[in-house]
């Protein structure tokens, strides 16, 4: 078995844009599902704007330091060069000049057909001139589909029912009930075209929250306060209950933001282990979970796609960030999840870049991890083969309902 990376550099292999991990063998992927990510700026950045965008950090580098000194920025340097002309491990600076002179929509068109992604899932509602799901998928030469984000969604509607208030002199109470029966339409709404929705209640509260939905009148009293206030931001512990409830009653996929991101979250607070309760109170709802992300409490999210047939697990941000060591992490989320219920996805935000990084560290990973296996004679080179192909594809395909593959 070998392995391979974008622009056919990786040992032995045609790259992410090709057959994959090499022109035979077990690894040979099917196009990727991409279950996870988002758009891509569509404007060209500063050398500080590009850097701000490899760390999970919303603050500069240490003085003295650069966000290119970590395990993807050095993964950008190796898998993203030969795909723009460069050498692998070319200096940031020279990186950078050769993106600047090609232009954002030509780096992003290269970067993104270098990937072998054939579906990407965008979850929208971020900020930022950012690419829709649509066109995402165009400049890979790859087909789109909306995941909707729980939070914005409910902020949207609020703002509507603010304004609408103001004009017409409503009683909050009957604000309230305005917003509550608008945000059950929105979210039906929605499930029409999205595939998916995601919340992240991990940020906003933490994932310790109530299991069981808030009743009517809970809802009601929440939304008045949280109205009453004039605060965009959306944290009341009842209404993000809510949201999942109403996500749930779609029949959609439910994402959830669990483990690291930026520091807008407390960490202990997004333990995949603490949703346990949750996970009891969904069972036979014939709605799934998706835990997103889960480093470093990938073992708990791991747990529980094995005690719950309708939980799963994320991969993704996690080997885009821990660069050589993916491997073992990889491997840790394969020691307990049963292999029907692990998910292939970037987390890539912003830059294409991320993209490149998150499809070659999942190849490189997954081969020196099932070669092992393999060649220890613990596997079949033919269930490699098909372990592979429902990571990289096949699960997301069954859980979204998408066509093909």
């Amino acid at each position: 078995m070998t392995t391979a990376g974008p622009g056919g550099t990786g040992p032995g292999g045609t790259g992410p844009g090709g057959t994959g991990p090499g022109d035979s063998g077990p690894l040979d992927l099917p196009p990727l599902v991409d279950q996870h990510c988002h758009g891509v700026l569509r404007g060209d950045l500063s050398a500080a704007g590009f850097e701000s965008y490899l760390t999970e950090s919303d603050r500069p580098a240490a003085a003295g330091t650069t966000f290119f000194d970590t395990q993807t920025g050095f993964a950008v340097r190796r898998w993203c060069p030969p795909l723009l002309g460069l050498a692998p491990h070319c200096t940031p600076g020279e990186y950078l000049a050769r993106r600047h002179e090609l232009g954002a929509a030509e780096v992003r068109r290269l970067l993104l057909h270098g990937t072998g992604i054939g579906t990407y899932l965008v979850n929208t509602g971020l900020p930022g001139d950012l690419t829709g799901a649509h066109e995402t998928a165009e400049a890979g030469g790859g087909t789109g589909h909306e995941i909707v984000r729980l939070e914005t969604l409910a902020e949207r509607v609020a703002a509507g029912v603010r304004a609408g208030e103001e004009g017409a002199g409503a009683a909050p109470d009957a604000a309230a009930e305005v917003f509550a029966a608008q945000l059950a339409d929105a979210v039906r709404d929605a499930a029409r075209s999205a595939v998916g929705f995601k919340s992240i209640a991990a940020y906003r509260h933490g994932l310790a929250l109530a299991p069981e939905p808030p009743t009517t009148a809970d809802v009601v009293t929440a939304a008045r306060t949280w109205l009453a206030t004039g605060t965009h931001r959306l944290t009341d512990p009842v209404l993000l209950r809510h949201l999942l409830w109403l996500a749930i009653g779609t029949g959609r996929p439910l994402q959830l933001h669990t483990g690291f991101g930026d520091p807008d979250l407390r960490l202990h607070h997004s333990d995949p282990s603490l949703l346990t309760d949750f996970a009891h109170a969904t069972a036979g709802t014939g709605t799934d979970l998706v835990l997103l992300h889960c480093y470093p409490y990938h073992r708990q999210a791991g747990y529980l796609a094995h005690a719950f047939p309708h939980v799963y697990a994320d991969i993704g941000l996690s080997l885009t960030h821990t660069g050589p060591r993916a491997a073992a992490v990889l491997a840790a989320f394969l020691e307990l999840a049963p292999f029907g219920k692990l998910l292939f996805s970037t987390d890539a935000y912003a830059l294409p870049e991320l993209y490149t990084v998150g499809t070659a560290a999942f190849r490189t990973a997954l081969g020196e991890v099932l070669t092992g296996w393999v060649r220890s004679g613990a596997w079949s080179e033919a269930d490699a083969v098909r372990v592979a192909g429902l990571v990289g594809a096949g699960n997301a395909r069954r859980v979204y309902g998408l066509s093909g593959g």
